[in-house]
């Protein structure tokens, strides 16, 4: 017999990670089921339709809908009847969690998707974290960080944690057809530009981008032709963000995208990458870190989340100090000038993320789930 696992998301349009457990994940032992807490369709639905798993989308906008919400969640597992319940997001957690202890699912899984967020930023959402920490009989900590946090900070026994990081399909990033690349190139990137430099992160004040676009007012005054890629550009610091960009670059110099589906190709259009987040716990993950060393793309970074478990400064990035826009600048400049480095940080960036493979990734799922 099939163990039934119950996914629970909240507010997720696209994450092709789920797309991977989809596919990968063993359909002779367990049998999937979805339910998505969003207040409109999205990719991840359509998804899943397309691959005839159970989806119900609740409609959830705001926690005045928790009510109506909780019930509707309630009715579904009393239908579906899972034996293990796995969240992931804050809604999520706090629905799910709490409807499948009501529901006696004994087994009940959530993934920590943030670190120290609320620590440094809402003391009075701990709470919550706590709350739902008590409700989960084993917590996925994505990073040693994470499960740092979890023990030290909010006081989680260790054999209650279960270290998975996230897996990644390593070839789909290698392998991007150049036709894929170039329709992007001709949607986003301006023909007389030279250098494109890139950032993928949500416009959030902890992401760093202040210090970034600063280096890259200097960058232009050396070498003017460069372009600058802000993806993902949308999140609570957007007016804030976007005031920055304003005030230190010209128009014509960067393009702020949303959203694009194509991310393996997205990345692909980059002759650099920066990721700079403000501190070293603030980021739980940064799924980025991986993307852009498997896409190839020479990088500069500060240590944060699972950066801290395997960048080494000058071997497979670029390392600066928190908050530095002046050592953003130098490393850029030294990346730029330097192809020797380029090829150096490429080599390597590719060896140091094969540890991230998608085949443990979803083995230490099932691991968790038998």
């Amino acid at each position: 017999m099939k163990t039934k696992i119950t996914y629970i998301l909240s507010d997720i349009n696209k994450a092709i990670a789920f797309e991977w457990i989809v596919q990968k994940l063993n359909k002779e032992k367990f049998q999937l089921s979805f339910i998505l807490l969003n207040n409109k369709a999205t990719y991840i639905e359509q998804f899943l339709q397309e691959k005839n798993i159970y989806t119900k989308r609740i409609y959830l906008n705001s926690k005045k809908d928790y009510p109506k919400a909780f019930f509707q969640i309630l009715k579904e597992l009393k239908r579906i009847n899972p034996d293990i319940v796995h969240t992931h997001l804050r809604d999520a957690n706090i629905l799910g969690l709490s409807t499948a202890k009501l529901s006696g699912i004994k087994k009940r899984i959530y993934t920590r998707h943030h670190s120290s967020f609320h620590h440094d930023n809402f003391p009075k959402a701990v709470k919550w974290d706590k709350l739902v920490n008590n409700m989960a009989t084993d917590i996925v900590a994505i990073s040693e960080n994470v499960k740092k946090i979890l023990i030290g900070k909010e006081n989680v026994p260790e054999n209650k944690i279960r270290l998975i990081h996230h897996g990644f399909d390593l070839e789909a990033f290698k392998n991007v057809k150049e036709k894929d690349v170039e329709f992007l190139r001709k949607k986003y990137i301006p023909k007389d530009k030279k250098y494109i430099i890139g950032v993928i992160a949500r416009y959030i004040n902890w992401k760093g981008h202040k210090y970034q676009i600063q280096a890259f007012k200097q960058i232009l005054n050396k070498y003017p032709n460069t372009f600058f890629v802000f993806a993902n550009a949308t999140g609570p610091s957007k007016n804030e963000i976007q005031e920055v960009l304003k005030d230190n670059l010209p128009d014509n110099s960067y393009i702020e995208i949303k959203f694009e589906n194509n991310l393996f190709a997205l990345y692909k259009l980059f002759d650099i990458y920066v990721h700079t987040p403000i501190n070293k716990e603030i980021e739980a993950f940064g799924q980025t870190y991986i993307e852009s060393l498997a896409s190839a793309v020479p990088s500069v970074f500060t240590l944060s989340g699972i950066a801290n478990e395997f960048i080494i400064n000058n071997e497979n990035a670029l390392v600066v100090d928190y908050c530095n826009s002046k050592e953003i600048y130098n490393a850029l400049i030294n990346l730029i000038e330097n192809k020797n480095l380029q090829y150096k940080l490429i080599h390597n960036g590719i060896n140091s993320i094969k540890q991230f493979n998608l085949t443990t990734f979803i083995g230490k799922l099932e691991q968790l789930y038998e």
